[in-house]
């Protein structure tokens, strides 16, 4: 997108002001499709800087995340418990933390997507 969507800015922002994880919004980027929750970005640097801090091999990336967010409207989206779904799978099972530039989706909808084998 040239000009991000305004109305997924403004869910975004929302997001930051309540400080809230619960949202669930999937979205097609560089031809991807990325589900899961979205967190407020102060709390999904805190999430990732705790992940590399117990590691032995990029423990010294964590202090990356430490800094300060900017204030102004939200130009990323940022997912925790989020996959990538690859046909009838998503990437991790588990769940990941992904950080999406708003500028970048094609396209997104409310609510995540899980496959079911039944």
């Amino acid at each position: 997108m040239s000009k991000p969507d305004e109305l997924l800015v403004n869910v975004a922002a929302l997001v930051e002001s309540g400080q809230s994880n619960q949202m669930s919004l999937t979205v097609v980027t560089g031809g991807a499709v990325i589900t899961g929750r979205l967190a407020p970005e102060a709390v999904w640097r805190q999430r990732v800087s705790e992940v590399l801090t117990g590691s032995d091999r990029v423990g010294e990336f964590s202090a990356v995340f430490d800094s300060p967010v900017t204030s102004g409207p939200p130009t990323h989206l940022h997912f925790h418990v989020a996959r990538i779904l690859q046909g009838t799978v998503g990437i991790p099972e588990t769940g990941g933390m992904y950080r999406v530039a708003i500028e970048d989706v094609s396209s997104w909808t409310v609510g995540d997507f899980s496959y079911s084998d039944h």
